[in-house]
This record gives structure tokens, C-alpha cells and sequence, in this order.
């Protein structure tokens, strides 16, 4: 079976691009293990106050505005903080500030006031997940412009960084809806990652990423369209026919609904033997 992993481009490997992206700024991994680099120090996950502190730390890290105590208590104790709750909060602010000089931040860097706390991280400083949102927009804008090998880059990037979990062990309303939207970008990464396999003439690279991608989302009919394409590249029109087939059936049984037009067409166009 082909792995989706071997993506080999005249663009380089995944972790040089990855490299190139971050240089040598304060590096912060919330997918995967949690984890903080600096040019002054690193801390890996097992040195973080529990999972109450990598918690905080996430949501401190994604918010761009100051957060209340209350709203930080609700997220560590699923909304039913204990009489002590404050005493208790503070604690884990106080772990974290020390972690964070551990890590060549200044302890002032998370802050109190006005009951509120806030994490103001050093100028570029790079999280994974901002950076795969960033890099999935520059894939979709250089796909977008017809240019497969500047998008391969950024949409390399999006799609090994969003593959990983966001707080793995972590439950709750806000960690499922930051998963939610990681899955989202990494749909939308494999969608990128796809598309430059087809202009590069890999049309068995772009099938396993267009199939990996309707595992996770069998209704998103990109993913339909890709696996058409790719198997119509590779000449076998039977299966991009089946690969029609496959979505007319389930939007049909599932949502009682018809292919969009655009994917009608492109069921046209392999009847036809466009190419």
C-alpha cells in the first residue's frame, strides 16, 4: 500500500520546509505532545503541571486577549469549579510561570490583572496550529494561481502538523471544538497536498490522500472529486466512475441528494473520456 508519507518533491522534505518555516523562534506544539522551544530552553509535556496546566497553557496560548478567571476555572474544572477553585487556579498560574522561565521566557510573560490573565509570548513566536492555518491559506492561494510547487510548501506543513491530535487526553467542549477545526485545516491540507500530486503526475499519491481524506469525512465531495480525477490521470476510467458511484450512493441513502453540479461534470467529463 502506498503511504501518503512518501511524498517525495523536487520542493525538499517535510521537515526541512518545516524547519525553514519556524528558524530559530520560540516554538510552541499544543498537537501531539505539548511542548515549548526557545532559543533559551525547552519543556517537553511530562513538565507541565498536570493536564489542568497544559490546559490553561492551550487556551492562554490561542487566545489573543485576556482571559478571566472565571472563564479559565470553567475550562479546567468542566464548569463546575470546587470551593476552591481560586486558591486552586492560582497554583497552576504559578507552575506555569515557573515552567515558562524554565523554558527562557520571562515569568512575567503570563500576567494578572483586572482578574484576568494573559500570555504574551515573545514577537514570532510560532504555534502549530496557527502556522497550519496560515500555511493551508498560502497552499489554497498558490493552487489557486496555478502554482503546484509554491503550494506544496505550506500545504505540507498543514497537513503533517493537523494530522497530529490537539491535547491528546483532553476532553471537553472547547478542546473538541479546537479539533473540530483541525480537522477542518487538515481536509483542506490534504485537498492541497492532492491537487500538486496531480500536476506533478502522481496520480497513486493524490488517490491514497483523496481516499485518507473521505475516511474521515465521507460526505466532503472534494475528496470524491480528487479520487475521479486521479484515477482518470491514471487512466483508469472504471474507477473514477466507481469513485462517482461511491458518493452518488451515499448523498443519495444518507441525505437523499444529488452530487453537485460540479461533481455531475466532472462525472461527465470521465464518461465522455475527457481528460
Amino acid at each position: 500500500m502506498l503511504s501518503v508519507g512518501r511524498l517525495a518533491r523536487p520542493c525538499g522534505e517535510f521537515g526541512e520546509t518545516l524547519q525553514q518555516t519556524i528558524g530559530q523562534s520560540t516554538r510552541i506544539y499544543l498537537t501531539g505532545r505539548v511542548t515549548i522551544e526557545s532559543p533559551g530552553g525547552r519543556v517537553e509535556q511530562g513538565a507541565f503541571p498536570g493536564r489542568q496546566g497544559r490546559l490553561a497553557f492551550a487556551h492562554l496560548v490561542l487566545r489573543d486577549t485576556p482571559v478571566p478567571r472565571s472563564e479559565l476555572a470553567d475550562l479546567l474544572w468542566a464548569g463546575e469549579p470546587p470551593s476552591s477553585a481560586d486558591a486552586a487556579l492560582s497554583a497552576v498560574v504559578s507552575r506555569l510561570r515557573a515552567l515558562l522561565r524554565d523554558a527562557g521566557l520571562p515569568r512575567e510573560a503570563l500576567s494578572a490583572a483586572l482578574g484576568c490573565y494573559e500570555l504574551r509570548l515573545p514577537p514570532g513566536t510560532w504555534v502549530d496550529v496557527r502556522a497550519a492555518a496560515s500555511a493551508v491559506h498560502d497552499a489554497e492561494a498558490a493552487l489557486q494561481a496555478e502554482d503546484a510547487r509554491t503550494a506544496y510548501g505550506p500545504a505540507s506543513v498543514a497537513y503533517h502538523i493537523t494530522r497530529r491530535p490537539f491535547l491528546p487526553g483532553e476532553e471537553g467542549p472547547w478542546v473538541e471544538e479546537q479539533r473540530a477545526q483541525l480537522l477542518a485545516l487538515h481536509s483542506r491540507a490534504a485537498e492541497g497536498l492532492a491537487m500538486v500530486s496531480l500536476s506533478n503526475g502522481e496520480p497513486a499519491i493524490a488517490v491514497a490522500l483523496a481516499e485518507e481524506l473521505l475516511a474521515r469525512d465521507p460526505f466532503r465531495e472534494a475528496g470524491y472529486q480528487i479520487l475521479m480525477r486521479a484515477h482518470l490521470a491514471a487512466g483508469s476510467r472504471a474507477e473514477a466512475l466507481r469513485a462517482y458511484e461511491r458518493c452518488r450512493r451515499l448523498l443519495a441513502e444518507e441525505l437523499g441528494a444529488d452530487p453537485s453540479s460540479e461533481t455531475q461534470a466532472l462525472h461527465l467529463q470521465v464518461l465522455t473520456g475527457g481528460g
